[in-house]
Formats: structure tokens, sequence, C-alpha cells
């Protein structure tokens, strides 16, 4: 036997398989596989390959090629067995409990279905092996290497898999082409920011003088028991917590809205932090998107991810807190509600973008939501933003503009479709989007990097986490509460990194855009990402993307 290469990087510096949409919940009870994979059929035209998994294996573990694969070598190009080798090998970052779970709903069978169509139990069965395929990743995803192919090839149920290899390599190359795409995208934004760094006083080289944003602020603060906002318009009941600092005036709000799974206790290191500072924070508990309400989707109790008035509820659950906050008994004088932020992560951007002024794009989700776009699309994201189209208060989304909110930090938001290019071109305040490099669920390049040259205002800024996950920023929920708590393997290599990056960031823009203190804004730019940059989740912002040729050829494409 010979040996075909030695140790290398791989091309594929992140998986891009996005089998995970914005809930982790304990698993479901898993059984061991009745039997395994013995043999593989491969059809790819007119060619037909008969390989052992065995023969697999020792391909994976030595980079070896045997007698069974060697008769196949000619072929394939060298680049090509080197290819194999690495997705027979690369595991996928993801949690055994988010693979089973997900699995479990609508979207993820959405997935099974398309694998299926290339995967199957019989080389001619109409109907893919869909319940042989799911037992397959779930098992596999509890293996020590993790969820690779070769792992979901030895626990695949069957003696005997089929494979349409010309479909096969048609996703691999859809992904390849992704993985590409972002990576360029991101190496795009790093190299922005060393121009725009280049531009500016380098704080540690001019002894500039800073402040360490990361620390606790002078001020003292109290959280008051929470306040129970009752809507009888919606039928909806508002647990909130407020977080008051002991300030002579008053205090100028910041609002965090959580996304989809979490809570207002996953965001405590936030607004514990901003009251320290001098902010009074307002944390809303959105019904229908805490956990309770997704473990009663995963036992089949609820009909889809998203109920569909979420996309009208959450902005109108800010707006009517703050209505209401402002005759609410002794604290109504302590809040400046004219000076008010808004920090939304995950479906929570969503929510901070609507009540800047984005405007739910009605046509551009009638053209990315069509069944066969949605069937074979590779970002999940897309399924959880077509819920808009059936939102019954449709038109009433655009009305959704809050004077009060002077400046919005949206996290990991959705944003693609939703908006699209005239949704986001009409967003009315000062905007920083941040993105994580490894977001499988909301990702990157679709949903924060290219978007974001699409806001038409001056003052707006992307920062970007490299290394970053879906997850990093969402802090520890209660151990009492419905919040989620994120499997380390998903919440990237430092997520306290992470979470003091937003420390760091939502200090000077809120102070600067919301409050109108310029003298925070020499924090706002590429040259203080530097100075709080570390390994391993490096960070850059930027202020423009506007003159990158990826990003005309995105407007381009997404102009109607």
């Amino acid at each position: 036997m010979k040996s075909l290469f030695g140790n290398e990087n791989s091309v594929l510096k992140r998986c891009s398989l996005p089998f995970l949409l914005s809930i982790l919940i304990p698993t479901l009870g898993m059984s061991e596989s009745a039997g395994s994979a013995e043999r593989i059929y491969a059809f790819y035209s007119a060619l037909k390959l008969s390989i052992p998994v065995t023969a697999l294996e020792r391909f994976a573990q030595k980079g070896e090629i045997d007698r069974d694969l060697s008769i196949y070598q000619q072929y394939l190009q060298p680049e090509q067995i080197k290819d194999l080798h690495r997705v027979l090998t690369s595991p996928i970052k993801v949690h055994p409990a988010a693979v089973s779970q997900f699995l479990y709903t609508q979207q993820g069978e959405l997935l099974l279905r398309r694998l299926g169509e290339v995967i199957k139990t019989r080389p001619k069965k109409q109907k893919p092996g869909f319940y042989a395929l799911r037992s397959a990743l779930i098992l596999a995803s509890q293996e020590p290497g993790g969820l690779t192919l070769l792992n979901v090839l030895r626990k695949y149920p069957t003696v005997s898999i089929y494979i349409d290899l010309a479909r096969t390599l048609g996703i691999a190359s859809e992904l390849k082409e992704i993985v590409r795409q972002t990576n360029q995208a991101i190496a795009t934004v790093s190299q922005q920011s060393e121009v725009e760094a280049a531009g500016l006083p380098f704080f540690h080289r001019n002894n500039i003088k800073i402040s360490n944003l990361r620390r606790s602020g002078k001020w003292k603060w109290q959280k008051i028991p929470p306040l129970r906002l009752l809507d009888l318009s919606r039928k909806r009941v508002l647990v909130t917590d407020v977080y008051i600092p002991e300030t002579k005036n008053k205090a100028p709000v910041i609002v965090i809205s959580h996304g989809l799974g979490s809570d207002s206790s996953n965001f405590r290191y936030l607004a514990s932090h901003l009251a320290s500072h001098g902010f009074a924070v307002i944390v809303p508990n959105h019904p229908g998107s805490n956990s309770k309400e997704w473990q009663e989707l995963f036992n089949r109790r609820t009909e889809e991810v998203n109920k569909r008035n979420e996309f009208y509820d959450h902005p109108l659950d800010i707006k009517f807190i703050l209505d209401c906050l402002e005759s609410y008994p002794n604290l109504n004088n302590r809040l400046n509600l004219e000076q008010v932020g808004v920090f939304g992560q995950s479906f929570g951007g969503y929510t901070a973008l609507v009540l800047a002024g984005a405007k739910v794009d009605y046509i551009r989700l009638q053209k990315d939501c069509q069944p066969q776009i949605v069937k074979q699309t590779l970002n999940l994201s897309l399924l959880l933003q077509c819920r808009a189209i059936k939102v019954e208060e449709i038109n009433r989304i655009q009305d959704l503009r809050d004077q009060r909110v002077k400046a919005v930090i949206a996290v990991n938001p959705i944003t693609s479709s939703v908006f699209g290019t005239s949704g986001l071109s009409q967003v009315q305040v000062p905007v920083m989007l941040v993105a994580s490099s490894d977001d499988t669920v909301a990702p990157a390049l679709y949903e924060q990097i290219l978007p974001f040259a699409l806001i038409n205002k001056r003052q707006k800024y992307l920062a970007l986490i490299a290394g970053g996950t879906h997850f990093s920023v969402i802090g520890n929920g209660k151990q009492v509460s419905n919040a989620l708590e994120s499997p380390p393997q998903l919440m990237g290599d430092n997520p306290q990194q992470a979470r003091s990056y937003m420390k760091s960031l939502s200090i000077p823009f809120f102070s600067t855009y919301a409050v109108g203190k310029s003298q925070y804004k020499r924090y706002l730019n590429a040259s203080y990402a530097k100075v709080i940059s570390q390994h391993p989740m490096g960070l850059n912002i930027v202020k423009s993307l506007g003159n990158i040729d990826l990003v005309q050829k995105y407007k381009a494409k997404n102009s109607y």
C-alpha cells in the first residue's frame, strides 16, 4: 500500500453545513444502530464503484490506498483523492443534542430529504432512506471524532449504501463554493480593516490614553423586580427585567432583545455592564421565543420553528414596553426615553433593525421563498425568513419604526431575504452589524457582510469576530429559567472573549449615537479593534465595503 500525502491543512478551514438553527435543548433518547454499512455502491454516469467501508477507513486513518480502492484511482485526479480524504475526516462543529433536535424539525427534514435523494438504501428506490440517514447522522455526531462523513457511513443502519455520485459532487461543489466565498469575504473585511486602521492614530503607538471599556463603570446600579406588562390587544404578558443606575439625571435607555430559544437571563452580563456605565437597561422576555415553546416544537405540539406573528410581535413588544415606561410609577422620572438604543441578537437583531426603520421586503421574500429554491438552499436561515410571508400583519410591519430609537446593534441578524436591498436601505439611525465567521445559523457572508453594503447610513459599522459562532455572545442563563445553556462545542474557542467585545463596543457606540457623547467616537474604528483584538477570537471593524468587487456583484445580483 502507498501513502498519497502527508499532513496538510484542509482547504475547507470551516465546514459550512448549517445543521443548526438557533435552538439547543437536551437530547432525546437515542438508541444504538442495529448494524453498520459494509459496502458503498457509488454511481457516476456509466461507472459503478463498489467500495468496502473498511477500505475507506484505512484510507481515512493512514492516507493509504489498498487494492479495493486502487482500481478506481485511474478515474480520479490526485487533488480529487485528497479532497476525498478531507471530506471523509473533516468534522462538522456541532453538538449531538443539536443534531438530534434539529433533524426532527420540519427544517431538518427538508435537509434530510435533499441528502436522501443522493444517499439511499436501495439503488432504484423512489423514496430515500429517510430514517436510516437521520439515525446515522445522530449516532455519528456522538462519536469521539465528531460528525464526519466516515462516521456517518459507519453508523448507517443497513449493510449497503447507494450513492448518486454526480449529484453528491454537485452538493459538495456548492458547499465548497460557499466556503470559498465566505473565506474570501472574511479576508476582504480583514484587509479593509487594515486599510482603515492605517489612516488612523494607533492608540498604543501614539500613547493615546484609552479607557478599558471591558471593565465595569463607576455607577452603582440595581435590578428591580421584573415588571409584568400586559398587552391586552395581543394577549401577551411581557415579563421584563430592568436595571437602573444610581445617576442624578435621567438615564439613557438600552433595550436588549434576545433571539429564539433564549431569554433575558442570557444577556444579564451585558445588561449589568451597561448599567454600571450609566445606562438604564430594559430586557424583555419575548413570549413564544423561549425554550419552552421550542420544547413544544420538538414534541410535535407546534407547527413551525417560529410562530408566524413573531416577525410582527417582537418589535411591537419593545414599542409597547417603551410606551408603558413613559408613565410607569417610580420609573418615568429616572429614564430618558428620548435617548434609546437597541441591542439585538439573532432574531433580536432582526427586531432591532425593524425598529431602526428596515422594512420587510415582501416582493423579495416571494422571489426567494419559491418551493424549489427553499428545497435546494444551504442557508437554513432562509427557512426561518420565509415564515414572514405568512405573517397576518405583514403590512403593519412596515410601520414599526420607533422614533425614540436613536441607534441599534444587530448581532448575527437574519437579513438577506426578509429585508433585502430595499428593506435595509431604509434604516434611519446609526447601526452596527456584528458577524461571526463560524456562524452556521445566520451565515456571515449572506446575512451580515454583504447586506452591510446595502445600508445607506454613513454612520454604519461592521464588526467581524473571527472564530465566533452564532452562540458566542449568548451568556449563560439562570438554571431556574427556560434559557438555553449552549454546549461548549457551539460557543467557539473563547466565548468570554466574544462577550467582552460586546461590552467594549456597546459602550462607545451607544454613548456616541444614543446619548451624543462625541468623545466616544474615537473607539469606533479599525484602530481600536486592533487594540482589543485577541487570539483566538480576533476582531475587525470596518466602516465601508462599498468598492469591494464581491459587494458590487452582490448588489447587481440582488437589484430588481
